[in-house]
């Protein structure tokens, strides 16, 4: 009898087994994805986000789960990022959501628009306000499921060949400028230009521009511009904080198990903290070098950055009274941006400016 309740048992249980494993294998299938950027190799910590998110993800999917990834130019060019993963030419993508306003300016709110959020803040706004919520919405008429993914930090005011001290100064500037805040710099007279950053180095060499901005101290000296400019501005307030994001073609999402989507949604979660960690860690060291090398450091002066904010402010009535979807971003966006800086200013201002001052003094 015992015998064969065991044998029974036993059977009962490779039964089990053969109906487990597949079950298992089922959750965990074979996907292999193509990402394509809008960052050359060379900038490690732009690149490098992409990097870290096919990395994570196949190691916690003991290798089943490949994203194979591109830089700007092997697939597509780095300001069609957008397009290529809407139409499905890859998977996903990594970029900078404000490249994307000539469909809709309503993407820059996403990624850094002038005078916005600053990188904790846009974190805060994504992970536990309405952010993820918005951009969800926002994101599925192109297609598309966007994932924060990486955080520059505030980005500097870039480079210009002149010294900039009156707004009068900007008027007729040919400057590089990504994003959003394009349509304020041209109220003041600047002539935007929005090109890769692979290309700004031979446009300011060759002077068929004559200011550019592209992210801060450590990218800037790997790109070279000290070389070709000498001034160099600050704060980006364009860029007080710039998401960028990882941008998956929303059926191949929607095909993910469930698992995979917790595993990637990490990975992006990983590589946005990971790149603000880069940007903090490796900016002071690359301003000091370039400093050493003859850049003159220069902030924009208060009537520049006065002259900045109203025409900012222009901008973003102007659209919100013809876009409901802008509307619906900037208003949730200027709300928590007003508490945000309530807090700021009792507690990180404070403290910050102290330290600021006791550095002053060693």
């Amino acid at each position: 009898m015992k015998r064969r309740q065991f044998l029974a048992a036993a059977g009962a249980g490779a039964a089990a087994a053969a109906i487990a494993k597949p079950a298992i294998a089922q959750s965990m299938p074979a996907v292999k994805w193509r990402l394509t950027a809008s960052w050359p190799k060379s900038l490690d910590t732009l690149y490098g986000g992409c990097e870290t998110i096919s990395r994570y993800v196949a190691e916690a999917t003991d290798g089943k789960f490949q994203i194979q990834s591109f830089a700007a130019g092997e697939i597509v060019p780095a300001l069609q990022v957008l397009d290529a993963v809407q139409n499905g030419t890859v998977e996903a993508g990594h970029t900078a959501n404000y490249y994307y306003i000539g469909k809709d300016p309503t993407w820059a709110l996403f990624c850094a628009t002038p005078f916005g959020l600053n990188a904790r803040q846009q974190n805060a706004w994504f992970y536990d306000a309405d952010g993820t919520k918005l951009i969800d919405a926002f994101g599925a008429k192109y297609n598309v499921k966007c994932l924060s993914a990486g955080n520059t930090g505030c980005q500097m005011g870039g480079w210009a060949h002149k010294e900039l001290k009156e707004p009068e100064d900007l008027k007729g500037l040919r400057y590089r400028m990504g994003g959003w805040a394009s349509r304020t710099l041209q109220k003041l007279g600047v002539v935007p230009q929005q090109i890769p950053g692979g290309e700004i180095y031979p446009a300011l060499e060759r002077g068929t521009i004559d200011a550019a901005e592209w992210v801060g101290p450590y990218d800037d000296e790997k790109l070279g511009f000290y070389k070709v400019v000498k001034y160099y501005y600050y704060p980006g307030w364009w860029e007080g904080g710039t998401t960028l994001h990882l941008m998956i073609n929303l059926a191949k999402w929607n095909e993910l198990p469930k698992a995979y989507k917790t595993i990637v949604a990490a990975a992006a979660g990983l590589a946005n903290v990971e790149m603000t960690a880069r940007y903090d860690a490796r900016n002071p060291q690359a301003l000091k070098r370039l400093v050493a090398a003859g850049t003159q450091l220069r902030a924009f002066t208060p009537s520049i950055m006065e002259a900045c904010f109203k025409a900012s402010n222009e901008v973003n009535a102007e659209t919100s009274a013809v876009n409901e979807d802008y509307k619906k971003v900037w208003d949730s966006i200027v709300a928590f941006r007003s508490d945000e800086y309530l807090w700021w200013q009792v507690a990180e201002y404070s403290y910050d400016t102290f330290m600021i001052r006791q550095r002053a003094r060693s």
